[in-house]
């Protein structure tokens, strides 16, 4: 999806289109004010300048995205928002909505599975699609089918996605990023010299700052020059798992299949505090933000259907370092009370006599709670408890 965040705001606030937007800090709707100095008077009505600044920002959040017109002033994801208020502090900040981020999600989603039900989920705004079975998905290289889908999430969604066409995943995603926005780009099998080996090895999905660092020092800058390399010289510097994968991966191989169903490892959720806080005098607000973030997890696993036996906490410190500590215990659980209890107990065994900047709450050791009460029932039945007679 295109800029999804910011998108799925300017459907709300149209006259912000064309305008560098900003999506990302504080946990509290900082639109609250906004809405409530405007009441009565319609969204797209509000005026500019009363919409909040970014050179009015204080604090540590982060990006979560930017409309393109924010990304010419050389703002992305990620970045800090003090950072990019330097870049452009008339930059327009709002934060996320995720009840309606997830709403049009399952909404774009579910046009792709009318068209093209084989579809791996990659997250909120990402998915990868397998055209071969699909009725009509050859034509044209598959682009008769990308542009009926992206009618389809238009006229649903209103708003638009870039696909990308090609033999397999890797190089599927790169050609998603070809032509945004609105955009559709094929790679066929002839193409990767072409198109593929004079981009940069960090567009490999999977190729991370650090691995990109040392091809950097190796004189490996490009993908064909990635691809210039013998395999044995990739493992000798990188391993034999990663430099395969890497010999593989700049040649446009990748036999990864689509897939369209994956039970998740584990549920968590995190926070960045707006300030340091320490554990003695900001007592009463870790407090609460424990606890809403334990809720937020039971909340996440009673929503998707699961249970988990080993409960863990994430700290990270002002000096940037990150501690992380969990137990197993004996029995599933998808309690608020529950989690939190175990997770404060991992918390006596790390050092709170320093400051946080970050806190998170993980469940892990998943099963289905389905699945587990007829396993439990079932072995109620072999022990041979009574049942009543009909």
């Amino acid at each position: 999806m295109d800029a999804f965040f910011a998108s799925v705001e300017l459907l709300r606030y149209p006259q912000l289109k064309g305008l560098p937007l900003v999506i990302g800090g504080g946990r509290r709707r900082a639109d609250d004010q906004l809405l409530a100095a405007h009441a009565g008077l319609a969204l797209a009505e509000i005026p500019l300048a009363d919409f909040p600044r970014l050179r009015d920002y204080a604090g540590r959040g982060v990006i979560t995205t930017a409309t393109y017109a924010a990304r010419q002033f050389g703002i992305g994801s990620a970045m800090g928002l003090m950072k990019a208020a330097r870049l452009c502090p008339d930059a327009i900040l709002l934060p996320v909505d995720f009840d309606e981020i997830r709403r049009c999600s399952r909404a774009f989603k579910a046009v792709i599975r009318d068209i093209a039900p084989v579809m791996e989920d990659r997250g909120i705004d990402e998915v990868y699609l397998d055209f071969t079975d699909v009725p009509g998905g050859q034509r044209e290289g598959g682009r008769v089918l990308a542009r009926l889908i992206q009618r389809g999430i238009l006229d649903a969604t209103g708003l638009t996605c870039s696909i990308g066409i090609a033999p397999n995943k890797l190089l599927a995603k790169m050609a998603s990023e070809f032509d945004k926005p609105n955009g559709i780009a094929i790679i066929w099998p002839d193409d990767l010299e072409r198109l593929i080996w004079p981009l940069p090895c960090r567009k490999i999905n999977g190729i991370g700052p650090r691995t990109d660092a040392k091809l950097q020092q190796l004189g490996l800058l490009t993908i064909g020059q990635l691809a210039s390399r013998p395999l044995d010289e990739l493992v000798w510097h990188f391993g034999r798992s990663q430099g395969g994968w890497m010999f593989d991966a700049a040649r446009g191989r990748d036999d990864s299949p689509v897939v369209t169903h994956s039970e998740p490892v584990s549920i968590s959720r995190e926070t960045t505090f707006e300030r340091d806080l320490h554990a003695v005098h900001d007592k009463a607000e870790l407090g609460a933000l424990f606890t809403r973030l334990c809720e937020q997890v039971a909340a996440d696993l009673k929503a998707k259907g699961y249970v988990g036996r080993t409960i863990g906490i994430k700290l990270r410190y002002d000096d940037f370092q990150s501690v992380t500590r969990d137990l197993t215990v004996e029995q599933h659980t998808a309690d608020a009370r529950e989690i939190r209890r175990h997770a404060g107990q991992c918390l006596k065994r790390v050092d709170l006599t320093r400051r946080l900047r970050l806190l998170g709450v993980r469940v892990g050791t998943l099963a289905r709670a389905g699945k587990l009460a007829s396993a439990a029932a079932a072995s109620g039945l072999k022990a041979g408890r009574s049942l009543p007679l009909f």
